[in-house]
């Protein structure tokens, strides 16, 4: 499906891995001009390298951290007076363990850069949107967000927390032209999922037969799938959907 993002602006943090890298490719290939964020400097660089003929800027920072989403949204508006899209795509994972092993600073952690990042976007994002009288925003969740998931149980709180500042500002600014959305992935191919297969019992190979016993599907979900759906949940033509979180997950959640 061809999707037409021309000449709207289209922010994205976590901008230089996984889910990210790609939404920036495709996002730029619709036409987009682009406002990428990420905490690492170098890889950010690269990507901008990479999307050839695009109108991208960049800006290096902790989503955790309230000045790195005011200096993007003032990226955003000085440079093109507007922002359409903000996609909150920035988070965490930690490695498989039991809640009673699970260390305090990683929950810490889990809630600082997964909740209180989406909210201070969503804090600098709703103020332009609401003076455009228009914007979407769309939150990365996962299906840890909308089901428990057992040694994750750090990250899974996080990603609820996610889904419940979604809802809640959707019903917010639902009468502001304003679409919030969450989309839900189950386990991806990216190299954030790598790095915890990796350190799982058995390792990869064995973890990887594991998780994917349980899955309707029996495979992780392809990076191109997720993005695929973000860019038709941002996009015009899905005009009536908001306060929702998608989940895409091979039928995990449906078993």
């Amino acid at each position: 499906m061809q999707f037409d993002y021309k000449d709207q602006v289209v922010l994205i943090t976590g901008a230089a891995g996984g889910f990210g890298r790609l939404a920036a490719a495709e996002f730029a290939r619709a036409g987009a001009k682009l406002v990428l964020c990420d905490l690492d400097a170098k890889k950010l660089e690269e990507l901008k390298s990479s999307l050839h003929g695009a109108d991208v800027l960049i800006e290096a920072g902790d989503v955790s951290e309230d000045a790195t989403h005011r200096h993007l949204v003032a990226h955003a508006t000085d440079a093109y007076g507007r922002l359409d899209v903000a996609i909150n795509n920035a988070g965490v994972a930690h490695a498989f363990t039991k809640i009673t092993e699970t260390d305090d600073t990683v929950m810490q952690q889990m809630l600082a850069v997964n909740v209180f990042g989406v909210f201070l976007a969503m804090k600098h994002q709703l103020p332009i949107m609401e003076r455009q009288n228009s914007g979407v925003i769309l939150n990365v969740s996962s299906v840890a967000g909308v089901v428990g998931a057992p040694l994750l149980a750090a990250y899974s709180a996080a990603k609820h927390g996610v889904v419940g500042l979604t809802k809640s500002a959707a019903g917010e600014y639902a009468r502001k032209g304003i679409r919030i959305n969450a989309i839900c992935p189950a386990f991806a191919e990216t190299h954030m999922l790598t790095g915890m297969l990796d350190q799982m019992r058995g390792g990869a190979d064995a973890a990887t037969q594991r998780i994917v016993s349980n899955m309707p599907m029996r495979r992780f979900a392809r990076p191109e799938e997720i993005v695929q759906a973000m860019l038709w949940i941002c996009s015009r033509e899905n005009s009536f959907m908001t306060g929702h979180a998608l989940v895409l997950d091979g039928g995990l959640s449906a078993v």
